[in-house]
């Protein structure tokens, strides 16, 4: 019952935990904010570009249908009942994660933290919570069907962990500047 409330719940989740990786690899370009400022401070920096947030959410939408494609075989292989992704849920899950670490930016740099600076529990937890909340938007039936209390539990537990991982990987291979 564990071990099959994680599987899920990382399913369920992955068209959100994949974007801002996406982001990292093909970043670069023009800053959403264009340079400007608030109170002397940038309102999100140059780590938050058109372009790593347009493939990020693309990247997103594409997991969710070839998770689709693969999800009859999964479940067979892994003995694990898994959901098959709305396309409002794709693109809540996958957009809102973008806009998670966005808004996760904006909010770093009202209180005074520079680029790459930790912010603890906000940088674990910022995209989940727009990912979560564009795709019950976007998708509110898919959504109560896909994300049980217990799968919300699951999902809050577990992602902390898996993004402390994945960065430390990704600072280890050079790809990150710091490991949170």
């Amino acid at each position: 019952m564990v071990i099959s409330q994680l599987v899920s719940a990382v399913w369920s989740m992955l068209p959100a935990y994949v974007p801002n990786n996406a982001a990292v690899l093909s970043g670069g370009g023009d800053p959403i904010d264009g340079g400007r400022t608030l109170g002397g401070r940038r309102l999100l920096g140059d780590g938050k570009t058109w372009r790593g947030t347009a493939v990020g959410s693309v990247v997103g939408v594409v997991l969710a249908v070839v998770l689709n494609l693969v999800r009859e075989r999964a479940e067979t292989k892994l003995g694990v009942s898994l959901p098959e992704f709305s396309l409002g849920g794709a693109v809540g899950l996958s957009v809102g994660a973008m806009l998670g670490d966005i808004a996760a930016s904006f909010l770093k740099r009202r209180t005074g933290r520079e680029r790459g600076a930790s912010f603890p529990l906000v940088d674990q937890l910022d995209f989940v919570v727009g990912a979560l909340g564009l795709a019950k938007l976007l998708s509110p039936s898919w959504f109560s069907r896909t994300f049980t209390p217990v799968r919300l539990v699951v999902v809050v537990l577990v992602t902390p962990v898996l993004h402390l991982v994945t960065n430390g990987i990704a600072y280890l291979l050079g790809l990150k500047d710091e490991p949170w």
